[in-house]
């Protein structure tokens, strides 16, 4: 590109990808500048362990990306990005007696749980039924205005939230079958399983394994990410990598810069223009714990107890409702779980470009303290084992970052926080910091574009796409933001 770009992007997450493509959409010109020699962020993919395994380095399965309604638009089918859905969304093991397991249909599920049935179909059958207009409101930028549309179930998934998920699963539930489910579900939030609206991550969890599906994408989660990549240079955008980027100053000139970074990643590339008030506002904004990851290569698959759990694409490991509230108390409070809530997926029973013949994959992390760089694979290792004996000796290879390790991979990992700030309710409502447009930032024509804005975390983009709209409104005074174009040459596979 020569000359200078109508708007610069800084970080090549997929918020960040999805904010140039909305720019990019609008005919402006856009650059993309990223550290790190490889695009994606959360979505990387890299051979950790031996040639021929490939191993998702932060996000790997993607329920959010394909009910999102930015990647809906972007159409990656049409990019060369499959999402393969496993038979099972996702499963939870239990002690002496069938796992509980998320199947495709809210019918097929509430089948396996007795006496319990009846009351997941009342409890999750209107979520489901109204599911893409509770997943439009809430990824949306309005979502702190009354909602337009199925106003009564976005309201009821709104009062449903609110609880802590061990009071809702107390509430609604005699088995630990359904409570486990759910609870596994909700400790994707990072947060302790007793604290407000845990209730919410759990049955939006729960309710887009039978809206959308728990897919995992072929070939590994970067080909989503390069696909974004080559969209924007199909355009006319341009991706530099290798560049950190230290001082704003370096776009003086540019109209817009949209950051999808930290918060404290803008304050300290905006030096002196910052004013006090937001700087102490950027202080307080919270983060919760790290994780420890482990990626293994495998020689067969993972010997689940329960056959069914073979067959899920994700599978909480973590035993009841109350062991796991126990597990995910003991990372705020300093300590790591003796019994750590495991979350993993395994991409090869429906993915097997991911190991070379007769091979698989695992991938798992457990949340330790924030900044914790404390091994934790023996006890990982011990709660598969628990429910998978015999794992270990499947084991040819294992890869792991320890929470510091998490962010000196990825920045936006602050202390191995894959979430860019906790997802308290006020974080959730108003990050990060308590103003109606969160996006903007008091730097004229520098907007956060990251997981810290709304909607918050997980693979969907709407953060940087709803941060493009605002830009766009406020800066280049276009009110109706362009539909994504369409790919140049349908069906073409992208690089990677």
């Amino acid at each position: 590109m020569d000359g200078n770009p109508d708007a610069v992007v800084v970080g090549a997450g997929p918020n960040g990808l999805a904010a140039a493509l909305r720019l990019a959409a609008a005919g402006l010109r856009v650059r993309v500048v990223e550290r790190d020699e490889q695009v994606g962020g959360g979505l990387r993919s890299q051979a950790l362990t031996r040639p021929g395994f490939v191993h998702d380095v932060c996000s790997a399965a993607h329920p959010m990306a394909a009910a999102s309604p930015f990647f809906g638009e972007f159409d990656l089918a049409a990019r060369g990005v499959r999402l393969l859905h496993p038979e099972l969304p996702f499963a939870h093991p239990l002690d002496g007696r069938p796992a509980a397991v998320s199947r495709p249909s809210v019918e097929e599920t509430a089948a396996g749980f007795g006496a319990d049935g009846p009351a997941y179909r009342r409890l999750l059958g209107p979520l489901v039924e109204h599911g893409q207009d509770i997943v439009d409101y809430f990824l949306g930028s309005s979502f702190r205005r009354p909602p337009t549309r199925s106003v009564a179930a976005v309201t009821r998934f709104g009062v449903l939230g609110l609880p802590s998920v061990r009071r809702l699963t107390r509430l609604w539930f005699e088995d630990d079958g359904p409570r486990a489910l759910i609870g596994g579900a909700a400790s994707h939030g990072m947060l302790p399983l007793t604290r407000a609206v845990t209730a919410g991550l759990g049955l939006l969890q729960g309710m887009l394994a039978h809206h959308a599906g728990w897919p995992v994408v072929e070939g590994g989660s970067q080909r989503m990410a390069d696909a974004m990549a080559a969209a924007l240079e199909e355009q006319g955008g341009e991706v530099v990598t290798g560049h950190e980027v230290s001082d704003l100053r370096e776009f003086d000139g540019v109209p817009a810069v949209l950051l999808d970074t930290t918060p404290r990643a803008f304050v300290a590339m905006a030096g002196d223009r910052v004013h006090e008030g937001y700087r102490r506002w950027v202080s307080r904004y919270r983060y919760g714990p790290g994780v420890f990851k482990v990626d293994w290569a495998l020689s067969e698959p993972v010997p689940w107890t329960d056959p069914e759990v073979r067959r899920a694409g994700t599978v909480h490991v973590g035993g009841t409702l109350e062991e796991m509230v126990a597990a995910e108390a003991a990372p705020a409070a300093g300590r790591i779980a003796e019994r750590p809530f495991v979350l993993t997926v395994q991409p090869t029973v429906v993915d097997p470009t991911r190991a070379p013949a007769g091979g698989h994959v695992l991938w798992g992390y457990v949340h330790v303290p924030h900044g914790s760089d404390v091994d934790v694979t023996e006890r990982i290792e011990a709660q598969i084992e628990r429910f998978a004996p015999g794992f270990r000796d499947t084991v040819v290879e294992r890869h792991t970052f320890t929470a510091p390790q998490m962010q000196a991979g990825n920045p936006n990992d602050v202390g191995g926080e894959i979430s860019n700030g906790q997802a308290s309710l006020w974080q959730m409502l108003f990050r990060p910091v308590p103003r109606w447009n969160t996006y903007e930032t008091p730097v004229p024509g520098v907007f956060l574009a990251s997981a810290a804005t709304p909607p918050g975390p997980a693979v969907h983009g709407m953060a940087g796409d709803n941060a493009a709209r605002v830009a766009l409104r406020e800066v280049f005074g276009i009110r109706e933001a362009p539909r994504l174009r369409p790919p140049a040459s349908v069906g073409r596979r992208p690089a990677g």
